[in-house]
């Protein structure tokens, strides 16, 4: 079975977002120089996603959606957000919104928001819960799962 990646999805909407912006822009409200605020969004979402991607790899578990983990990781990022990667690339689609400036490419930032909480982070918590239980649901009482 195929499913649709973060990764992919992420890209998608990069591409979703500058082809909105240049065939649909909705408003330009956010002008030169304010815009260039979204350059240090976007590094933020970058530092926290490869900084989360970093900390699996450490620690030798799975960082695909789809696959079952191999363990619970609660250390760095993980200890404020349950999701340090999807926050990046939040983060990081926010950035390129403010970036561009106008209204369209927020649309798509609420997107990408929506998918990944009611889908890919439902699905990987109900895998989690299923995995370790208590340890799991304790952890989940204890840091937000975005932030």
């Amino acid at each position: 079975m195929s499913y649709l990646l973060p990764p992919v999805l992420f890209i998608l909407c990069i591409v979703s977002m500058i082809i909105g912006h240049i065939l649909f822009p909705i408003n330009f409200f956010i002008q030169v120089p304010y815009n260039l605020f979204g350059v240090l969004l976007i590094l933020i979402g970058g530092r926290a996603t490869l900084q989360g991607a970093r900390l699996f790899k450490i620690k030798g578990t799975t960082e695909m959606t789809f696959n079952e983990p191999d363990l619970l990781v609660t250390e760095g990022l993980y200890k404020r957000t349950r999701n340090p990667m999807y926050l990046g690339f939040l983060i990081m689609l926010l950035g390129l919104a403010v970036v561009l400036g106008s209204l369209s490419p927020f649309i798509v930032v609420v997107g990408f928001f929506i998918i990944t909480n009611f889908w890919y982070i439902k699905f990987e918590e109900k895998m989690l819960e299923e995995k370790f239980g208590e340890t799991y649901r304790a952890y989940k009482k204890s840091v937000r799962r975005w932030l």
